[in-house]
């Protein structure tokens, strides 16, 4: 019981009482206070070490993950502007990236620690935490089925970034739009498309991702020349193009491996297709693309060896201009026999 209870629950003295009983009141209120006092001072002594040694601890996880993104980005700027910074680090990818998962373990630590530490401070007033606890479950259950949208493009979000599926900069078709990634939040992601639209995709709705800027990409020419033509001559042409083309500068380290003929594709009467393939940098695949078939398409022409582009071939002199016409049908004369025999037979007149 409390002082003011004790007070209040003790007879008030009548006028012209004795002051013997006011004496023996105020000792009884004094022996109460004496012996709850130790437990007062334990409380708030539990209270205030529970709260110091939380916020000691929210600081120091806090300032240990600062320090860990700090370095991840110090490390990124070390390699920026070198060969291999260029190759293999994306500064500003790695960046986003770093912050977006240093803001995630910052939150969900300073929850755990500062949930914990007031669970532990409302036990210490002996307060019974269990219906709390199971109005806590049921209020959670309630919020996670109203806005399940929202934790699940949430936790997508959080496991992309986790699983490094895209970064900035990434060539991405992720179903529901495609392009270049230029921003990658916890629940949206911000894409360029080929036409400088910019598409906001929500993580809860993709379902795949396809990512071209990943590993390595391949490049792949197909060269349509006649089936008259010698076949060594075209791969030897193909090979002293493609070895040129590895030698020079940007192309020396965009192009990863040799450049491979697969052989031949298709075989036609008009036609037949050499099938040239180049593994190259991630995102540099149409660049090599273009500048291949170029060199491919001037060393063919030094050589003598002619394409075939497709274009409807010339007519021949002395060629009938109607051999390819179809003979007149008889059904275009109303007189013909053919057609008279298709008219309908006139209905019987029923007037008399």
């Amino acid at each position: 019981m409390s002082l003011s209870a004790l007070l209040a629950a003790a007879p008030s003295p009548e006028p012209g009482g004795s002051l013997d009983e006011a004496a023996k009141q105020a000792g009884n209120a004094a022996g109460w206070v004496e012996e709850n006092w130790s437990t007062w001072l334990n409380t708030g002594l539990r209270i205030v070490l529970i709260a110091a040694i939380a916020l000691f601890l929210r600081i120091a996880v806090r300032r240990a993950l600062t320090k860990l993104i700090e370095r991840m980005n110090r490390s990124a700027q070390a390699v920026e502007g070198t060969a291999l910074g260029g190759l293999l680090v994306n500064a500003e990818r790695r960046r986003q990236r770093s912050e977006a998962i240093g803001s995630v373990l910052r939150s969900v630590a300073s929850f755990l620690i500062l949930g914990t530490a007031a669970l532990m401070i409302l036990g210490a007033f002996q307060i019974n935490l269990a219906p709390l606890l199971a109005s806590a479950g049921v209020a959670g259950v309630a919020l996670g089925f109203g806005a399940r949208n929202l934790v699940t493009d949430f936790l997508s979000g959080v496991f992309m970034i986790l699983e490094d599926q895209y970064g900035v900069g990434d060539q991405i078709d992720a179903g529901v739009a495609s392009g270049e990634v230029i921003e990658v939040g916890l629940r949206v992601t911000k894409l360029r498309g080929e036409n400088g639209a910019i598409w906001y995709v929500r993580n809860g709705e993709v379902k795949r991702i396809g990512n071209l800027s990943q590993g390595w990409s391949t490049a792949g020419v197909d060269v349509q020349v006649r089936p008259t033509e010698d076949l060594e001559k075209i791969r030897a042409v193909i090979t002293e193009a493609a070895q040129e083309m590895a030698k020079e500068d940007p192309w020396t380290e965009r192009l990863w491996g040799p450049v491979e003929i697969l052989g031949l594709d298709t075989v036609l009467l008009e036609s037949m297709t050499v099938r040239v393939s180049a593994k190259t940098m991630p995102g540099q695949a149409v660049g090599v693309e273009r500048e291949l078939r170029w060199r491919i398409k001037v060393a063919l022409d030094t050589a003598g060896i002619s394409m075939v582009t497709g274009a409807p071939e010339e007519a021949v002199e002395g060629a009938d201009p109607t051999a390819g016409v179809a003979a007149p049908s008889a059904y275009a004369s109303a007189t013909s026999p053919q057609s008279l025999a298709t008219t309908p037979i006139p209905p019987p007149s029923t007037t008399k």
